[in-house]
């Protein structure tokens, strides 16, 4: 969020506006959409493509003439759910308007789980929590309680048997970015056959320029929800499962927020591993230098558990071309294709007891 959008936030916070969203969580296998795994020299695998997609669902009149590109956006999906084409799962951010919020719907995913809402109470500051950040609220570039959800949403015909969410802490955000209440979801998420579930999380970090504020006082806030993002992240993961994370990490060409992001995430992060001539993904996106994830918001990490091990094989972007002159948000999609693989026999909780459904 801009800015110079700071007045049309503080009138929509002052007049205690807020978007309310819905949520369909299922627990079972939908018929006919489970993709058989494949067994090879002693070894199972299958695939699993996850898009990470900010969809700028930013509602009038801080922007305008978005629900068209919203509602196109949640058509295409469907189309390719139609063909058998679409992403296994999706990770929305700024799904905060009611068009963004009805993009799982309209694609016809059979769950779509929301993050924070507006009115998810934060937990505490944290006790180590910068007093220059905390202490010194700067009400006239936002810092007030959310207006808006956190604007994450994860999507998928799988099934989802565990879910939570969690807000940052109170106060550790900067500038408008605080009218959005966000945090980090995660879900756990059952494959056919697999030894073991999969941990997923979903999240959006405090932005820069578009904040309002110095870049210190942004770094500050965005370095704390690094942190609280990790602890969330160990505290729902399990470590008998492998995990994959993804979202709008805004670290885009600034340094110092990667370098604490690095620091604090010891995760292996996807740009990372397929930049590599010897690893085997397929790049179907165009990658400048020898740091493509230092060049772009939109990330993904992973990490093997249970006995999968978790392989990035393809990424590529997504809704990248023009629609009616304008792309269909002011970010791509970041698609990736992993390989989970397991030895065959192998046993576990993953898929084997979760019914199927219509």
């Amino acid at each position: 969020m801009k800015a110079s959008h700071g007045f049309l936030l503080l009138s929509l916070a002052a007049s205690g506006c807020a978007i309310h969203q819905k949520q369909r969580v299922s627990g079972c296998f939908p018929a006919g959409r489970t993709t058989a795994a494949a067994a090879a020299q002693g070894q199972v695998s299958r695939t699993l493509s996850i898009l990470t997609y900010n969809v700028e669902g930013i509602p009038w009149p801080v922007k305008r003439h978005r629900p068209p590109r919203l509602r196109e956006i949640g058509r295409e999906l469907a189309e390719m759910r139609a063909k058998g084409t679409a992403p296994d799962v999706v990770f929305l951010q700024e799904a905060f308007s009611t068009e963004a919020a009805r993009i799982g719907a309209r694609a016809g995913y059979r769950n779509y789980l929301k993050g924070p809402s507006s009115h998810t109470r934060r937990p505490p500051t944290s006790d180590d929590a910068d007093p220059s950040l905390v202490d010194k609220r700067k009400r006239t570039k936002g810092e007030w309680r959310p207006i808006f959800s956190s604007g994450l949403y994860i999507l998928s015909d799988l099934p989802l048997v565990a879910v939570d969410r969690a807000p940052f802490p109170s106060r550790e955000c900067a500038g408008f970015d605080c009218l959005s209440n966000k945090g980090v979801m995660h879900a756990r998420l059952a494959l056919p056959g697999a030894p073991a579930e999969i941990d997923l999380f979903n999240t959006h970090l405090n932005s820069r320029g578009h904040a309002g504020v110095s870049q210190d006082r942004s770094l500050k806030a965005h370095n704390a929800q690094v942190d609280a993002l990790h602890l969330f992240i160990e505290a729902k993961w399990d470590k008998a499962h492998p995990m994959i994370f993804g979202g709008d990490l805004n670290m885009r060409h600034a340094p110092p927020r990667f370098a604490h992001f690095a620091a604090v995430m010891p995760y292996p992060l996807v740009h990372q591993v397929c930049v590599r001539k010897d690893s085997g993904c397929e790049v179907r996106m165009s990658w400048d230098g020898d740091e493509p994830w230092m060049d772009t918001e939109d990330l993904q990490g992973f990490v093997g558990g249970g006995g999968v091990a978790v392989t990035p094989i393809r990424v590529e972007a997504m809704f990248d071309a023009p629609w009616k002159g304008e792309t269909l948000s002011d970010h791509d999609g970041f698609l990736v294709t992993y390989r989970l693989s397991w030895a065959a026999g192998a046993t576990g909780a993953g898929g084997t007891k979760i019914p199927t459904c219509g």
